[in-house]
């Protein structure tokens, strides 16, 4: 079981690292497009969207690093392996995509405030403008590959960079209209650019707001859902002569579970009878929940108080 377990860790782990360098290379592409851009076309709202994307190539980067540490094996420092070092790698990205929203409502409400005293905002050129549209596009068909393969290897490291690449596409969306209204409607409404900027950035620290939550949970233990623990307890009591599971208690490590419970055997069974049933237990839950997941039986003589 281990030897299998073992290789499912190595092929979920390259799948990450491929599904992540490719969005690492469109990143880095993005930013240089963005920069050009944003230099020739005269949009400052373009360079802070490089910038963006910028923080977008560093989070490709955590991911990798942080995948390859925890998909390795259990050791004599790690009894349960390094699967949180993967929570750890999601809060990283969740602070970072707050930090750019915040980043970048700032940055708006500069702008927006600089215009309410009567200052002219610069009017950006159609390349920043089409620089917003391409990012647009490339980002969103990103977010949608790199979350389906985040959802199928269950990784909430993937799954938050996915959020991240579509981060990068809000904000596109935002300089798009402040660069687009700027040149269709005239200097007037250069304004624009700001209003969205805010707009986008308080969308973006939801979006944090939701990372960042489940990855403070899984560093610090917390249950599983209750309807998770609720399909556990059914899937034990399914299993034949095995009676009255209960002390159920569960966590998250990285992409696994851990689960510690109590059952109640018939007490004249033999041990390797008895054993037999705990490692059925075993066998079902990790055949639900992954080859990989934790799972110690504790088991208890019936009597007749539960019979």
């Amino acid at each position: 079981m281990h030897y299998y377990a073992y290789l499912y860790c190595v092929k979920r782990e390259t799948e990450i690292a491929r599904v992540t360098l490719a969005g690492s290379v469109v990143n880095l592409l993005l930013v240089g497009l963005k920069a050009f851009a944003g230099l020739a076309g005269h949009s400052a709202a373009m360079i802070s969207d490089a910038v963006h994307s910028l923080s977008d190539f560093i989070t490709d980067i955590v991911v990798l690093v942080f995948v390859r540490v925890s998909a390795r094996p259990q050791d004599e420092g790690h009894d349960y392996g390094h699967g949180k070092y993967e929570t750890v790698a999601t809060l990283f990205i969740g602070l970072a995509l707050a930090a750019a929203a915040v980043g970048i409502v700032v940055s708006g409400a500069q702008k927006l405030a600089s215009w309410l005293k009567g200052e002219e905002l610069p009017a950006p050129g159609m390349l920043a403008l089409w620089a917003a549209l391409i990012s647009i596009v490339v980002k969103e068909l990103l977010y949608q590959y790199t979350r389906l393969k985040g959802k199928k290897l269950d990784s909430p490291a993937l799954v938050a960079n996915a959020w991240h690449h579509r981060s990068d596409a809000l904000s596109s969306i935002g300089a798009a209209i402040g660069i687009g209204g700027a040149i269709l409607l005239g200097k007037r409404w250069t304004v624009l650019d700001p209003l969205a900027s805010i707009v986008v950035g308080a969308m973006l620290v939801k979006v944090a707001w939701d990372l960042l939550g489940p990855s403070f949970g899984e560093l610090t233990d917390s249950s599983l859902p209750a309807d998770t623990e609720n399909e556990m307890l059914e899937i034990i009591k399914a299993v034949p002569g095995v009676e009255d599971p209960h002390n159920l208690r569960t966590r998250r490590v990285g992409n696994r579970i851990a689960a510690e419970v109590h059952i109640r055997l018939d007490g004249s069974l033999s041990l390797a009878d008895a054993h037999d049933k705990a490692s059925e237990v075993e066998r079902r839950l990790r055949q639900r929940f992954g080859p990989q997941s934790h799972i110690t039986v504790h088991m208890e003589p019936l009597d007749k108080r539960h019979q």
